[in-house]
């Protein structure tokens, strides 16, 4: 596997067939995973485009892998249905021990995930407002994880950093810092749909209804940014 480096393709957004079945996606995380209900809007997003995602979600606020791990109700989906994909996402883990956990728990979470049929991804998030500093540090563990378990990495913390390089005042996080803003969950649903779908977000629209009737909308004119800002990032950073 190899790290994705070109250039994002821009242009309007081809709708491809969905692929038989579709492809069904467990989220295991915390709050950062189910703030905004950005699973159902990953699968949102896939739909507009012509693609069908079936997902399912297993988070807490402040849980990490090992929480899932120790649990149970991890195991028993992963035990009792088949999967296509995994996402795995604890916090920033940009400090050594906190690496480690990451990659430990990665590891032990990636044998019953194959036994589902199912890929580990990894949702590498970002870090708090006041840490900005250690954006690589994140990006490095997150990557190492991937790397152990030869699983995605879905670089969605660098397409924060990627749209803040293009407006520093986009509001991604809310006012603690941490938790993503309803435009900040649309950024990572960007980047989760770009990695699993193996496509470019760009031209996907800003507004999209989800499964349970209400709907997910960014400013018409904020939505393209976030979308190259996405398509930049997993290009760049995202491993297959």
């Amino acid at each position: 596997m190899q790290l994705l480096r070109r250039r994002p393709r821009q242009g309007s957004f081809q709708s491809g067939p969905a692929p038989a079945g579709g492809l069904r996606v467990l989220f295991l995380g915390s709050s950062l995973t189910y703030a905004n209900d950005m699973p159902h809007l990953v699968a949102a997003l896939a739909r507009a485009a012509g693609r069908t995602l079936d997902v399912a979600m297993i988070a807490s606020g402040g849980a990490c892998l090992e929480d899932h791990w120790n649990h149970g109700q991890a195991l028993r989906r992963l035990r009792g249905e088949r999967w296509d994909f995994v996402v795995l996402q604890q916090g920033p883990s940009s400090l050594p021990e906190s690496r480690e956990h990451l990659r430990d728990y990665t590891r032990r979470l990636a044998e019953p995930i194959r036994k589902a049929g199912a890929r580990p991804a990894l949702y590498m998030v970002w870090p708090s407002a006041d840490r900005f500093a250690w954006f690589d540090a994140v990006r490095e563990s997150y990557t190492l994880a991937a790397e152990d378990v030869d699983g995605m990495l879905i670089p969605a913390g660098e397409a924060f950093r990627e749209v803040w390089r293009r407006d520093p005042k986009a509001a991604l996080l809310r006012k603690d810092g941490v938790h993503p803003s309803p435009a900040g969950s649309f950024t990572v649903a960007l980047s989760i749909f770009g990695m699993l779908c193996g496509r470019s977000p760009v031209g996907l629209p800003a507004r999209v209804r989800l499964a349970n009737g209400s709907h997910a909308q960014v400013a018409p004119e904020l939505a393209p940014l976030l979308q190259e800002a996405a398509t930049e990032a997993n290009e760049r950073y995202g491993r297959r």
